[in-house]
């Protein structure tokens, strides 16, 4: 397991280095989106409408946070915690080779559907520690654009930021077709046969 400290948009050669389990920080643009803004971004793109965002050239955050404006009408984050990834399952597959998207943050882990399209279009998902909303903030420097807002609410628009040090971020899935949960299953799944095997070798031997 490494530690890597990356700027973003990442490239190509980023990403490939990385590996399950390695520990990431990020500096540059995210954007936070949940289900709702990956479904209304995936609509507006197949009528052929302009997008207000390049979602290849950000890091996109699964959060719906709080903001808060200041004296001078300024957005500042509050908190921002990550959204379970799992909803986002059933569009990010299509997002990713739509758009690009190469660094995808959230989470509790993302299923299938990603782990393939991050192996085929070269992405990676970082997970952030859920409950460390004021850690997140913490990361974020500036909040640059809002998009939606009035059309999705706060939780569920389009939040632009301009992150420095973001992270830690464990690589839940590399780009190499191999995902963190999924190898961990595999594993608990083996362990559970041996510790039936040796229960049931001591009922045996009880009798």
């Amino acid at each position: 397991m490494a530690i890597y400290h990356l700027q973003l948009p990442l490239s190509e050669e980023d990403v490939k280095k990385l590996q399950i389990g390695d520990n990431i920080y990020v500096t540059g643009k995210i954007v936070t989106a949940r289900d709702d803004a990956h479904k209304h971004a995936l609509d507006l793109h197949a009528k052929g409408e302009t997008l207000p965002v390049n979602f290849g050239e950000l890091g996109i955050f699964h959060c719906g946070p709080i903001m808060q404006k200041d004296e001078t009408g300024k957005w500042n984050m509050v908190a921002g915690g990550p959204t379970t990834s799992n909803r986002m399952e059933i569009f990010q597959d299509i997002f990713i080779e739509t758009f690009g998207s190469r660094l995808i943050i959230g989470k509790g882990g993302m299923g299938p559907r990603t782990t393939v399209a991050c192996e085929k279009f070269g992405a990676v998902y970082g997970m952030f520690t859920g409950g460390a909303a004021l850690l997140a903030a913490k990361g974020v420097k500036e909040v640059l654009e809002v998009h939606w807002y009035d059309l999705l609410g706060m939780p569920e628009c389009l939040w632009v930021l301009q992150v420095e040090e973001f992270g830690p971020l464990m690589i839940g899935i590399d780009a190499h077709g191999n995902n963190f949960f999924e190898e961990n299953r595999k594993k608990t799944m083996e362990s559970k046969k041996d510790a039936y095997a040796i229960i049931d070798k001591t009922l045996e031997a009880m009798h």
